[in-house]
């Protein structure tokens, strides 16, 4: 029987786990395919560093290149992370003809064309279902199950962490800070958690899926990022008495020849499916002009979720090995160099607005004023009572309009006396 000899680089939480599951279905594997993985060699940082899977000594080694230019190892799995050795680590295989597979997702999204060029360039591979949703084949699905598809939309919930603090919050009646604080007590949270709540991991994702989309490569510059550090307790709880659930999404939408790419907190009617994606899982929701519309669920992190995506890319890869079929899917195909990002001024959508007023005659008409001279549409007005002391919420649905000609008419109410904090506004997204 052929055999595929396997390098890894990396022995922490994923190359511990693509250890452990290669130990557990190896020979399962084996009989699937008619390959025989063999794992050769696995690149860590240092012998006596804590892990939670045990490596034997005498496969590893503390010198990458003791891996990725052994001429007897024919695959390599970059599970290192990071974007500057990684890109090294990456770029050396390539350059061997090496196949690489990565679930890094920082690296592809800061350098994904340049490794993509690399790996057309050397006549070879590079696999890279991890970098995005965990376990969720969403690559896969992209690549190659709507391949004759033009993807109109995608709105996906890609991060664990964002997802379990906004859940928490709503079944709870909890504040942000407080349920931060916890996630990261649980392990759910990491305890600089900037990446995660600020959006920026959902960047990372939304910006490899739109491009696999879309067919032209999307700089991380040109997509829109907001966190979720603002939203509080009082706007779950009226967006739960509007009917809607608020989650971090990242959105692809085509609007005419350009493509809207954001992330940010969105508000969803309850009714939707991806209302009812709750804790650490991620879901994302595909729509093709062929297919209609479609979902994928499942945990989008930790280290089994993560290890399935990289044995399913090592059989992949195993496969073209086998049989000489290195092109067979191209990690990236460009097919629409025309392609341009909608610039986020431009996106139109409805919005939430939470504005904190004194509470006496005339302030709504001003209010209402200066959203008319903008053009803007009011749809409905919720002032709740009980609210005592020198202000109370007043909240604000809007009709469609253009980001910039929102943020503007917000920009001049914040500054009427009778505002007397900082306007919260949310864009609501109803998947029309």
């Amino acid at each position: 029987m052929q055999q595929v000899n396997l390098g890894m680089i990396g022995g922490g939480t994923v190359g511990g786990g693509v250890f452990q599951a290669w130990r557990r279905n190896g020979s399962l594997l084996t009989s699937r395919l008619g390959v025989r993985i063999n794992l050769l060699k696995i690149a860590v940082k240092a012998f006596d560093e804590p892990r939670k899977v045990e490596i034997p000594e005498a496969l590893m080694t503390t010198d990458w290149r003791a891996v990725v230019e052994d001429p007897r190892v024919q695959l390599v799995a970059e599970l290192a992370g990071g974007t500057t050795v990684a890109r090294e680590m990456i770029l050396t295989a390539l350059r061997l003809g090496k196949p690489v597979v990565t679930a890094n997702k920082a690296l592809l999204s800061a350098h994904g064309e340049e490794l993509f060029e690399a790996a057309k360039r050397h006549q070879t591979n590079l696999y890279y279902e991890a970098s995005v949703a965990g376990g969720i084949p969403i690559i896969k699905a992209l690549r190659e199950g709507f391949v004759g598809n033009r993807i109109t939309h995608l709105y996906g919930i890609v991060n664990g962490t964002c997802n379990y603090i906004l859940s928490r919050m709503k079944a709870e009646g909890a504040d942000f800070a407080e349920v931060l604080r916890d996630a990261q007590v649980q392990g759910y949270a990491e305890a600089e958690p900037s990446l995660d709540v600020d959006g920026f991991d959902s960047m990372h994702k939304i910006g490899i899926l739109a491009s696999l989309a879309h067919g032209f490569w999307i700089q991380p510059g040109s997509i829109h990022v907001e966190g979720i550090r603002r939203i509080s307790r009082l706007d779950i709880q009226f967006a739960a008495q509007l009917g809607y659930t608020i989650k971090l999404l990242g959105i692809v939408k085509k609007t005419g020849p350009r493509i809207q790419v954001s992330v940010y907190p969105a508000l969803i009617p309850d009714t939707h499916v991806l209302a009812n994606v709750g804790g650490v899982f991620n879901a994302i929701f595909v729509r093709g002009d062929v297919v209609g519309d479609t979902l994928f669920y499942g945990r989008g992190a930790g280290q089994d979720a993560t290890a399935s995506a990289v044995l399913s890319d090592i059989a992949d890869a195993a496969l073209d090995l086998k049989f000489g079929t290195r092109h067979r899917i191209p990690p990236f195909v460009s097919h629409n160099p025309r392609g341009r990002v909608l610039p986020m001024a431009r996106a139109v959508c409805r919005y939430y607005i939470r504005l904190d007023v004194v509470d006496r005659p005339g302030v709504l008409a001003r209010i209402a004023a200066i959203l008319g001279r903008a053009r803007i549409g009011i749809s409905s007005v919720i002032q709740p009572e009980g609210h005592e002391g020198r202000s109370v919420p007043l909240i604000l649905m809007i009709h469609d309009a253009p980001n910039a000609v929102m943020t503007g008419a917000l920009s001049r109410i914040a500054k009427l006396s009778a505002i007397k904090a900082a306007p919260v506004l949310l864009r609501v997204e109803t998947f029309s």
